[in-house]
């Protein structure tokens, strides 16, 4: 379905007081001239998505004006993907990056997915081919392939079984082998194989935000910020993981947040992540070492009206790569994801 002519996206009085309950609980963090002009975008994406039927889905790693601003459901990929297989409307809006849109589009085949822009993409999801994947299975027969999320469908298809960053070590030790191939995180493989006497043989994929943490770094935190509690991403380097003080998912590193009392905290993971979970908890200190992911950021409040506006750009996936993809999803989930 496709919107007409987008009404005036002057901020007027209409459009302050309809957004004044958003912008006060984000103030802290969008200062009043910004929010003038990004509150008539918020405001007019609220009234479309109601007329066309749309729900919208928000990566942690989305800036406070989406987060907070716009989104039915916050969270990370899968929990987005699974989410929106519970609710009624038929478009799903993803702000976040393709490959996600593509497992909501495997979980929701019947429904209508689009992503603000075709070129948020991944280094992760970007670092593998379907070719890539073959010649690891020729190399080592009989190994079966464990995926993590974070790749494209073709590459889900090839798998055997898909894991989180949350549930990997489950995933890998319910096959019951003695060795698998991990794909595409060497970081969060070689993290993995720390945990597993499963041997683990991985592919040299990074992500270009988790990459960038050091260990003199995380140190150098701890000396300006005295009772510093550090919670590392698993895509980290196992050197970064090891000086952390804990280890886990977004999910986890929100539940962690949200029930522990530690008053000074950094979040080694994408800078937007920490601004949205600062906002929940505003009682406490996040130190926030900005760190950002250019292909999350490649989504933004006016390319996600113009894809409300135009049904733009829906994500398709073939059926025989959607249905083995599913099927590799499909083992992971009734392991769990243990977050």
């Amino acid at each position: 379905m496709t919107i007409g002519k987008i009404q005036s996206l002057d901020y007027t009085p209409e459009v302050a007081r309809a957004t004044a309950s958003i912008y006060e609980r984000i103030s802290d963090l969008v200062p009043e001239a910004e929010w003038r002009m990004q509150a008539p975008f918020i405001h007019e994406i609220l009234r479309l998505k109601q007329q066309v039927g749309a729900v919208i889905l928000a990566h942690n790693y989305q800036v406070p004006q989406i987060f907070y601003g716009i989104a039915d459901f916050q969270g990370d990929s899968l929990g987005l993907a699974q989410a929106a297989m519970e609710v009624e409307e038929g478009t799903i809006v993803f702000c976040g990056v393709h490959f996600m849109a593509e497992t909501a589009k495997i979980l929701n085949p019947e429904k209508r997915v689009l992503i603000p822009d075709l070129e948020a993409g991944c280094s992760l999801s970007e670092s593998i081919t379907v070719e890539d994947v073959r010649l690891m299975k020729e190399r080592y027969p009989g190994v079966p392939v464990v995926t993590y999320v974070n790749t494209p469908a073709a590459i889900k298809a090839e798998s055997d079984i898909c894991c989180t960053s949350a549930n990997a070590r489950a995933v890998v030790e319910s096959l019951g082998v003695e060795r698998v191939i991990f794909l595409p995180d060497e970081y969060l493989a070689r993290n993995v194989q720390k945990e597993t006497d499963v041997e683990v043989i991985a592919w040299k994929g990074r992500c270009i935000v988790h990459e960038q943490f050091t260990v003199e770094e995380l140190r150098s935190y701890r000396e300006q910020f005295p009772g510093l509690v550090i919670l590392a991403h698993p895509e980290c380097s196992p050197d970064v993981c090891d000086e952390a003080d804990f280890v886990g998912s977004t999910t986890a590193m929100v539940g962690y947040v949200d029930n522990s009392d530690a008053q000074r905290i950094l979040l080694v993971t994408e800078c937007s992540m920490s601004d949205n979970v600062q906002e929940a908890h505003p009682d406490k200190e996040l130190v926030r070492p900005c760190t950002l992911c250019p292909h999350m950021k490649r989504i933004t409040l006016e390319n996600t009206l113009e894809s409300l506006r135009r049904g733009r750009y829906e994500v398709a996936v073939p059926l025989d790569v959607r249905e083995r993809a599913h099927l590799a999803l499909a083992r992971m989930l009734e392991i769990g994801r243990d977050d």
